[in-house]
């Protein structure tokens, strides 16, 4: 089984808005990643970076010039510049996030998307659209999807096993790739999961407490666990093969 780390763009904001207890006066670039799986005839793609489209303009992109001028995008490469996306046989998506889910239109609608119930439904809810700053641009058009409920063994051979890790969205999930598991934005950066000094915005703070506590655990346990978007950690390569 190989797992190879995308780097699909960076986003910088002010610090504080993602790391509480930081100045909110302190810009901060943060990597954008996505994931390739590839076993037993499978390509997954977990995540797809930022549109690219909206690297130019976000604000205008999305129609929010207020919420979105917070933030400036860089992207070198698409996951379409780096992943041949007709191949892939599926895509999980680990929230609805506009850095997580950004690619999904380059991705064939024939190719199945899998996410939470809890995560699609409330992506399709005006009121949880805008309490968590989803932009459904992303992720309107139709396509095949797989919704899970919690933890879900994605292959039923154990080998890629889908954790429900909600709390920075109301269905976020991590995905665990033999002994490698995507955080996502469960934590931004690795301390996350021990200090939860989490973004200042979430869905349930509490619950994304009980979920870096969990990976905190796992970690603890021998896995490698990886954050969202830290900077020293989360770089190109293949991280098992």
């Amino acid at each position: 089984m190989k797992l190879q780390l995308l780097n699909a763009g960076w986003f910088t904001c002010p610090y504080g808005l993602m790391r509480q207890g930081e100045s909110f006066e302190e810009p901060f670039r943060f990597p954008v990643s996505a994931f390739l799986i590839e076993t037993g005839g499978q390509r997954i793609l977990v995540d797809t970076g930022l549109n690219p489209a909206a690297i130019a303009d976000p604000g205008g992109f999305y129609g929010q010039p207020e919420a979105m001028g917070l933030f400036g995008f860089e992207q070198e490469r698409s996951v379409a510049d780096q992943v041949d996306l007709e191949t892939l046989t599926m895509v999980v998506l680990t929230h609805l996030h506009w850095d997580h889910v950004g690619g999904l239109p380059q991705v064939p609608a024939s190719v199945p998307v899998v996410v939470q119930r809890r995560e699609w439904e409330a992506g399709h809810d005006p009121e949880q659209v805008q309490s968590n700053f989803f932009m459904p641009r992303d992720y309107e058009r139709e396509r095949e999807l797989l919704l899970v409920d919690g933890d879900h063994d994605l292959l039923g051979d154990g080998t890629v096993e889908l954790l429900s890790t909600p709390g920075h969205t109301p269905g976020h999930q991590s995905v665990r790739v033999g002994e490698v598991v995507i955080g996502a934005d469960v934590g931004h950066f690795a301390a996350s999961f021990e200090d939860h000094r989490f973004p200042a915005f979430a869905a349930d703070h509490e619950a994304q407490a009980r979920s870096a506590q969990r990976l905190y655990e796992l970690r603890e346990g021998g896995l490698t666990v990886l954050p969202g978007h830290d900077p020293e950690l989360m770089h190109p390569g293949v991280l098992t093969s």
